[in-house]
Formats: C-alpha cells, sequence, structure tokens
C-alpha cells in the first residue's frame, strides 16, 4: 500500500514537471503519448484509492460538475485600474512627475507587456490553487476558480517553499493560433467563430461549464502582486523571479531601466518586436521596480501613481492574401511580403504586409489563397496576425522560400542561430540599391533628391557600385540617364556634396553596419570622436561603452577588420567624407585641458547642490557624457549622500570618486 501511495506522490511530481516544461518554458521533453501515460496511471490509482485524491492532482483540473451562478468576491486590496496614454509627451510628462518624488535617487522602470485579454486574481494557500476571481469593479469581482483550474499553465500546487498566501494578479488570454484552431472546429460544427481572442476569452473565463471552458485553451500570465504573506522581494523583477521559481508563468520579454530616458529611446524597438508574438498587445505597461518608491508614491482613488499604460491603437481586418514574394533589404535579409487584396486600415488603403521570415510564415501555416487577420498596431508595419483556417480551401498553397537570391541568383544563408535568411553576396544589386537609398535618407546622410528611382538609374547605369561613388558622380554622368537635366543634375550634386559634413555619427549610421542604428551610432561617435579612434578600440573597449555590449561590439569591429569595411570608411574618407564628430566650443574648450571632453561620468546618491538634470546638463555642457551604470569605461563617480551598491563598484573598479564640491571646483575651473 505504501508502495502504490508513494508511486503517486513520484506521479503528481513528474507530471507538475513535465506541465510546467510544456506550458511556462516551452521546453517539453516527452511526447505527449509518454505524457498520457503517465496521467493514465495517475487516475488509475486514484479511482482505486479516491481518499487519495487531492484538490491540487493534476487530474482535477477540470470539474465534473457545472456551476450556478457565478458568486461575488470581495478583493482585500482593490485591483486598480491603471493610468492610460497614447501620447509620448504625456508619457514623458508622467515618468519626470515620478522622477521629482525621488530627486538624488534612481528610479529604475521595468517594462512590460500590456496583454489583451482579461484581468484576474489568483490565490494560492500554503501553495495550493484555492480561489480565482475577476477584477470586477475593482472591489468586488466574480470567482472563477473552476475556469481557472483548467488553464495548463497554471500550477494546482506551487514549486518549493511558497509562501503561506500569495494573491497574484494577471491576465487570461488565448494564443492566435489556438483561435484560429478553435474557429475551424467550430466551422465543423455548424457554429459561428469568434472575432479576437480578446472576446472569447473574457466569455470564456465567466462560463459555468469547466469542460468547455477546457476545450478553449486559455493561457495566463502573471504581472501583479496582491495580498501576500511570506513574500521575499522587495522589487518587482526579484518578484517575477520568485514566480518563476514557483512555477508560476510570467509576462515575457520584461526589460528593466535604470532611467526614464532609457525608456523612451527602447519604445519603438519593443513595438517592432510585436509581430514574434502569438498573442495580442495593446501596449507596453511602465511599472517601478521598487517596491519601497511605489509605497512612497502610493495611489489615486482609481489608479496607482507608480504605473502607467502607454496604449498602441490597433487596427485589423480580414482580407485574401493572392501572393507572397520576396524582397532584398540593405543587410542583404530576404523578406517574404503578402500582396494583399486591398483592404481600409486606420483610414489608408492597405494591401502590403510584412511576413518578416520564413519561420513565421511556417508558424503561423499561412499560405497563398487564404483570408487572413491583417493588423495595424501604432507605427509598426501592417503585418498578418493569423490565418482564418475556417475559411481555407482546396486552393490555398503553400509557399516555398526561394534557395537563391532573386536578383543576383547567389544561394541563400541562413543566420547561424538566427531567422533570417541572407543574400552574401556584396555586390547584388538589390542589396546595392537598398544601401544606397538608406545611406541617402534623412534618417541618414539627408541626400535631397536621391530617391528611390534615382538611386535604381545610378545602379543599373552601373554609375554607383558602392557608397563613395555618390560623391564621384558628375555632371556629365548625370546627364547622360533619362529624366535629368542641368538644374536636376546640378542640384543633386550640389546635395551630395553638402552630404560630405554630416558627421561621423551619421556616417555610422548610414553604412548599414548590423545591429548600428542611429542611437548607437551616436554613442560610438561620442566616446571614439574620429574614425582613427574608432578603428583603434578593441572589442572590450566598445563593449565597455554603456548601452552598447560584446553583440554590438563585435559586430563594429569585425566591420572595420574586413576587407571591405575598411575599404568603405577609406574610400568615403578619401571622397571628402568628415569622418569625426564635432563637440560644441565649450566642450572644446575643455577638451583643452583634458578634465571632460570624451569622459563618461555617473551621479548617484542624494544630491544638495544640485538636481540630477542641472548635473547632468552640466556634464554634458562641459563635454563629458552622463552615465547611469558603473563600468570599467567609466572616468568618475560623483557620489551624494547615500551612495550606495555604485560606490562601492566604482572603488572595485579604481574608478576617480568625486564629491559635489570636487566637481564644481572641476566644472568651475573651465
Amino acid at each position: 500500500m505504501n508502495e502504490l501511495h508513494d508511486e503517486l506522490l513520484k506521479l503528481r511530481d513528474e507530471i507538475r514537471i513535465h506541465d510546467r516544461k510544456y506550458y511556462v518554458e516551452a521546453q517539453p521533453e516527452v511526447t505527449d503519448l509518454e505524457y498520457d501515460r503517465l496521467l493514465q496511471r495517475l487516475r488509475e490509482i486514484e479511482s482505486q484509492h479516491p481518499e487519495w485524491v487531492s484538490a491540487d492532482s493534476p487530474t482535477q483540473r477540470i470539474g465534473d460538475e457545472v456551476v450556478g451562478d457565478l458568486q461575488q468576491v470581495e478583493h482585500r486590496i482593490p485591483m486598480l485600474s491603471i493610468e492610460n496614454t497614447y501620447n509620448l509627451d504625456e508619457l514623458r510628462s508622467f515618468l519626470s512627475r515620478v522622477q521629482k518624488n525621488f530627486t538624488g535617487d534612481e528610479v529604475a522602470w521595468v517594462l512590460e507587456l500590456k496583454i489583451d485579454g482579461v484581468a484576474a486574481s489568483i490565490l494560492y494557500e500554503n501553495g495550493v490553487l484555492t480561489r480565482a476571481v475577476t477584477r470586477g469593479n475593482g472591489r468586488v469581482g466574480d470567482d472563477i476558480t473552476h475556469n481557472v483550474r483548467t488553464i495548463p499553465d497554471l500550477p494546482l500546487r506551487l514549486n518549493g517553499n511558497a509562501p503561506k498566501l500569495l494573491e497574484v494578479r494577471g491576465e487570461a488570454y488565448m494564443t492566435n493560433q489556438d483561435l484560429a484552431q478553435l474557429n475551424l472546429t467550430r466551422a465543423e460544427q455548424g457554429l459561428p467563430a469568434f472575432a479576437n481572442t480578446r472576446n472569447v476569452t473574457a466569455g470564456t473565463i465567466r462560463l459555468q461549464d469547466p469542460k468547455l471552458a477546457s476545450e478553449r485553451r486559455m493561457r495566463f500570465f502573471c504581472h501583479g502582486v496582491g495580498f501576500c504573506e511570506g513574500l521575499q522581494a522587495t522589487n518587482h523583477m526579484d518578484f517575477l523571479a520568485e514566480l518563476q521559481d514557483f512555477g508560476l508563468p510570467t509576462t515575457p520579454h520584461v526589460h528593466l531601466f535604470h532611467s526614464a530616458e532609457q525608456v523612451l529611446e527602447q519604445i519603438d524597438a519593443v513595438q517592432s518586436q510585436l509581430h514574434e508574438l502569438d498573442f495580442e498587445v495593446d501596449g507596453l505597461v511602465l511599472k517601478v521596480n521598487n517596491f519601497l518608491q511605489r509605497e512612497k508614491l502610493g495611489s489615486t482613488t482609481k489608479s496607482p501613481r507608480w504605473v502607467v499604460a502607454y496604449k498602441i491603437e490597433k487596427y485589423e481586418a480580414v482580407t485574401r492574401l493572392n501572393e507572397i514574394r520576396v524582397q532584398v533589404g540593405k543587410t542583404g535579409a530576404v523578406t517574404p511580403v503578402a500582396e494583399l487584396e486591398p483592404v481600409q486600415l486606420a483610414g489608408t488603403t492597405v494591401s502590403r504586409a510584412s511576413l518578416h521570415n520564413a519561420e513565421e510564415i511556417e508558424r503561423k501555416d499561412i499560405r497563398v489563397g487564404d483570408w487572413v487577420v491583417v493588423e495595424k498596431a501604432g507605427k509598426i508595419i501592417p503585418h498578418v496576425v493569423r490565418v482564418e483556417l475556417h475559411r481555407r480551401d482546396a486552393n490555398s498553397t503553400e509557399f516555398v522560400f526561394p534557395t537563391h537570391c532573386p536578383q543576383c541568383q547567389t544561394p541563400l544563408v541562413k543566420d547561424e542561430g538566427g531567422v533570417y535568411i541572407r543574400c552574401n553576396n556584396e555586390g547584388c544589386p538589390a542589396k546595392l540599391s537598398q544601401r544606397i537609398r538608406y545611406f541617402a535618407s534623412r534618417a541618414a546622410m539627408d541626400i535631397d533628391g536621391l530617391g528611390e528611382k534615382i538611386v535604381d538609374q545610378l545602379v543599373d547605369a552601373d554609375l554607383v557600385r558602392s557608397y563613395g561613388d555618390l560623391y564621384r558622380l558628375t555632371e556629365e554622368q548625370l546627364l547622360a540617364l533619362e529624366s535629368f537635366g542641368q538644374r536636376k543634375a546640378e542640384k543633386l550634386l550640389s546635395a551630395i556634396k553638402a552630404s560630405k559634413q554630416r558627421g561621423l555619427a551619421r556616417v555610422l549610421s548610414a553604412i548599414s553596419i548590423r545591429h548600428v542604428g542611429t542611437r548607437v551610432a551616436q554613442i560610438l561617435a561620442h566616446r571614439f570622436p574620429s574614425f582613427e579612434q574608432l578603428q583603434a578600440a578593441s572589442v572590450d573597449d566598445l563593449a565597455d561603452v554603456d548601452e552598447i555590449g560584446e553583440i554590438i561590439a563585435k559586430s563594429v569591429c569585425d566591420f572595420i577588420a574586413s576587407e571591405s569595411g575598411r575599404g568603405t570608411l577609406m574610400d568615403l574618407q578619401e571622397c571628402g567624407v568628415d569622418l569625426t564628430e564635432q563637440v560644441d566650443e565649450i566642450a572644446e574648450q575643455a577638451g583643452g585641458n583634458g578634465l571632460l571632453a570624451g569622459k563618461t561620468i555617473v551621479v548617484t546618491g542624494k544630491l544638495s547642490r544640485y538636481t540630477r538634470d542641472e548635473i547632468h546638463a552640466l556634464i554634458e555642457q562641459h563635454g563629458g557624457r552622463a552615465s547611469s551604470s558603473i563600468s570599467r569605461s567609466t572616468d568618475y563617480l560623483v557620489a551624494g549622500d547615500k551612495a550606495g551598491s555604485k560606490l562601492e563598484k566604482a572603488k572595485q573598479l579604481g574608478v576617480q570618486i568625486l564629491s559635489e564640491d570636487d566637481f564644481a571646483k572641476l566644472t568651475e575651473s573651465q
């Protein structure tokens, strides 16, 4: 008897581990058949000994009976709403308001995805799931425990040494692919399709029949804390780590930033990756990381003062995908593009949508002839959300990704460990055209008049085979091209000549170095303000620069060390393109005595002489760079009262430490 009971306990633990591996970590270790055999054996033992059945057993996810009316439950801590904004200026103001409450102290921000689902609160007592409640009106919600227990992501019993009481808050949701399969099943049953994932989740979470809820495959992400006893975390990032240790699924793609400026700089980059997700996101959430700072900020009657949602306006439409084409980008990446039946989205006609890469086509099972849901969200280019599988007909065909470049017929190569497939032929005309277009764009060298058609003319006529060739163009060559007259040729040559003075940062951004965009180029040019200095820098030198890191550093060094990369920059230099970065007059004066020009300064602790904004402005005014983190490349640490861990790290690294008075004497002497 004891052996059988031991087997039961072992089976439960093993199944819980496999549940976590499959649903939370997405790394299953057994086949579906092996898993089903484990679950079946557990059912056999429990049927023989019903007295051993417990509420947290994996066999008890789905209740046997339909519940009656949903019971109302009062939240011990209200589930308040979140202040919303659709405007970056309003977001900037919110972040600034919060920072003013902590003069001299760093406010770290957590950026999370705002899942487009249904908010709920889950209570674990002594590690066992005992209750789940909807947000309701914030004070009172509906008891949905019977349905939440069917969500496979959520463990019925937590791992490890869980707190006595743990209330986690999060979002119930459904993936786009699960909705597509659900609608296919409903069509086969003669039932109408669901319009979107949020609506079906909102209806499912309140069903009275848990078996039906189970069939709809809801999921859950935890992102907040309610009433707890025994929680160890003192900040949000540690809280999420604790939840993961307990086996709970937390919101993915969470970022920690040490200043509001870092947050604002990264918002567009985070939004540009949303197409990779298989669930709907309707914004980004910014939270103060430190729990004590949250307490100081408090709440209004409606919402906490330490969190804000930056909402993204989303528009969806259903249309037919007529064709899939591929185009070659400036880095050689071959991108598939959906040619759509024109459809209205946000007041504009959309006829094309990015499919991003071959793996996305496979993951979403996109075929030519399919009816697809197309979405436009914020600044993001339109993309295909999912296929309407229930509308697929026999004429739809699978897309076969090309094995050779469509322009130059060079064999395509997939990135090692990545998803992109590239043409590595540096002479590929399509790649060259894209690079020259970007080089001339407003964000790069800003060559007025050098648009797409003219670039194609120059490349097709074999007049431009490199960036340097633009600066070797003559009036005679341009006049020989179709549609070029004297005035047009003179204007273009004048614009090309003017671009020589844009500076090193613009050049680095313009020449298509992988991982180097506008912001990274500015950081590099500020730290290494000449081509010679940048060329002399090692991977470690570059990686030590705040916001650069090893991947970008290696990419830059590999480019400059390569024959083509070094040749490109030397060619531009010979053509008279300025490969230095200028500083303002005061910064130049500072450079004369070598005190702040090119120096990286970190400020920490509570200041009495300056506000944080004032001292940062002074650093930049005198040619220095204000950074938020200590590294080997830091030149000075300005330490106020209660400087803390940054002061200790500066001492360990041998960074020169200044008091406010020291800093004042240093700057006033200049």
